[in-house]
């Protein structure tokens, strides 16, 4: 049965119902272009601040284990270049590849193709995001000097991204150690 929506706050494209009926859990689901997170109506403000961030974290990597496919990865570039980088970023293709080992993606600028490393898929949307308006951004400008970070500015999640896949590389690195089992 569907919450009461008591209390019902909207924050952008989040809307918090909160129910007298909801005792314990907390659940939230895509509806259109919003996001609704349904919560008891005894929560305080700062457990509702925590509890829609745990469940924003919780639905997009639910939605990043959908694998892209390369022509929703070039619409997804399309729609981060006019959000972020005014449009002018055009790739002329975006495509996964089993090629990069050592490299999250790449592009050429001369012929504004963008690659995706395949060990992206499964990571988190705003990850995927991130490398996309990386490899945009260098078809805009080549190096990592200022005016290249300048232009990832815009990007909220950007040093959440980057630790994120600093931390999937440490952990690469690690040595295999087999699991201790208590005989």
């Amino acid at each position: 049965m569907p919450a009461d929506p008591l209390n019902s706050t909207s924050r952008g494209a989040v809307e918090v119902r909160r129910s007298a009926r909801r005792r314990r859990t907390v659940s939230a689901y895509r509806e259109g272009d919003r996001t609704v997170v349904l919560i008891p109506a005894r929560m305080t403000v700062a457990e509702e601040e925590r509890w829609v961030g745990v469940m924003l974290d919780k639905l997009a990597a639910q939605e990043s284990r959908r694998l892209l496919s390369d022509a929703e990865l070039a619409e997804r570039a399309a729609d981060l270049s006019a959000r972020h980088l005014q449009g002018r970023a055009r790739p002329a293709s975006v495509r996964w590849v089993t090629n990069q080992n050592t490299r999250w993606g790449s592009c050429t600028p001369a012929e504004g193709s963008i690659r995706l490393s395949h060990r992206l898929q499964g990571m988190p949307e705003y990850v995927i995001d991130y490398v996309l308006l990386h490899e945009l951004a260098h078809l805009l400008v080549p190096g990592h000097g200022d005016r290249f970070w300048r232009l990832l500015d815009g990007y909220p999640r950007t040093e959440r991204a980057r630790g994120f896949l600093e931390g999937v590389s440490a952990a690469d690195r690690l040595p295999y150690l087999p699991a201790v089992r208590d005989e």
